[in-house]
């Protein structure tokens, strides 16, 4: 498999993954819901239009062009980490066709210690974010079907990382939020960041909390801002009930 091909398969999935992300579609295929991958149901048509077989919550059919390393990126997983799971060696060649878990064994994750983040009885919100920007909330959540808040700022200002992830996302392939970043936080938390002038960080990339990751772009008024959305079990929720109160 040639390396144009492999950029194009993990563009591809990315991209798929991206938009079912931001249309409202959960970012964790392990959930026990119906899931869509690459732009296309679990539920698929073979070369001959038989259906195939539905995938599993927790797994994916692989589609031409697709490398371990390519899917692992676009689930936010490790390739090392997705060979054990499907007792591959690290640096297989996948097949078209071929069905993969995506999502660690229920035995892999180690249920959260009484008193930590995330047991029974601890708070249900885990993560603390920060602004991304310093400036004044241009449009609230909610309003005109918005999705998350625009940000006012200057041309050129940095764009921080809310907190520690991974980039999941970058670059200009959904027109409505133009330069994009899309950081994943943990199994049901994300950020992203729209309308950047200037992407400064690339997918695979740890961040960390307060990492510059772009810089202000201006929407089609000639206005600085930034979009910035939440999501969270891949439904989008109001930035500022996850952000500090004296923060914008």
């Amino acid at each position: 498999m040639t390396e144009k091909s492999q950029r194009t398969g993990s563009q591809v999935l990315v991209a798929a993954m991206l938009v079912a992300a931001l249309s409202g579609c959960t970012l964790t295929p392990w959930e026990n819901t119906s899931q869509s991958y690459n732009g296309v149901s679990a539920t698929t048509q073979a070369s001959g239009g038989a259906p195939l077989t539905p995938v599993a919550a927790g797994y994916y059919r692989v589609n031409q062009g697709d490398t371990l390393a390519s899917i692992a990126a676009a689930f936010g997983q490790r390739p090392q980490d997705l060979a054990r799971w499907n007792g591959l060696l690290p640096n297989v060649n996948v097949n078209a066709g071929q069905v993969l878990r995506v999502a660690p064994p229920v035995a892999a994750v180690a249920p959260p210690a009484p008193g930590t983040p995330g047991a029974p009885g601890a708070a249900a919100q885990q993560i603390t974010l920060m602004w991304p920007l310093r400036g004044p909330v241009l449009k609230p959540f909610g309003v005109a079907n918005s999705k998350g808040i625009v940000i006012g700022g200057r041309v050129g200002d940095p764009v921080k990382a809310a907190a520690a992830g991974r980039v999941v996302y970058a670059g200009s392939g959904i027109e409505a939020y133009g330069p994009l970043i899309i950081i994943k936080h943990d199994d049901s938390l994300i950020t992203a960041y729209g309308q950047n002038s200037t992407l400064l960080v690339k997918e695979g990339d740890a961040v960390t909390q307060g990492q510059t990751i772009g810089q202000v772009g201006s929407d089609s008024r000639g206005i600085g801002s930034i979009q910035f959305e939440v999501r969270k079990d891949g439904h989008p929720v109001d930035p500022l009930a996850w952000l500090p109160k004296n923060g914008g």
